[in-house]
């Protein structure tokens, strides 16, 4: 069976860090926090934009936004290894719990929780 994309990122920045010596200072809520940072500053690109302004932005700065996302995902990696969590495994688990919260019948076309549907 072929290594999946996921595996091989992780590798990349577990060895990234290793190299570096980093791990001591990777600690779970650290960890966490700098994860949360790097979402805000995806959410940063899009503050104070009506949805034309978001648009053109978009356009301009798609690789400055893909450069952020890129950050949080570098986090969510990095956590999901060191906290030991398969995380094809538990997004997967988690779409096969989505598709029931969220049938196509009751959710196509809506925005309302789960509970509301």
């Amino acid at each position: 069976m072929p290594k999946s994309e996921i595996k091989k990122l992780t590798k990349k920045i577990v060895a990234f860090r290793d190299a570096r010596n980093w791990k001591q200072f990777h600690n779970p809520k650290d960890m966490v926090l700098s994860l949360v940072l790097e979402a805000a500053e995806v959410a940063e690109h899009f503050q104070w934009k009506n949805a034309k302004e978001m648009q053109e932005y978009i356009k301009e700065h798609r690789n400055d936004i893909g450069e952020e996302l890129a950050d949080a995902f570098y986090w969510v990696l990095l956590i999901s290894n060191d906290l030991n969590i398969d995380l094809e495994q538990a997004f997967n688990k988690k779409m096969k719990q989505n598709k029931k919260k969220y049938p196509v019948s009751k959710a196509k076309g809506r925005h309302d929780k789960y509970t509301k549907l």
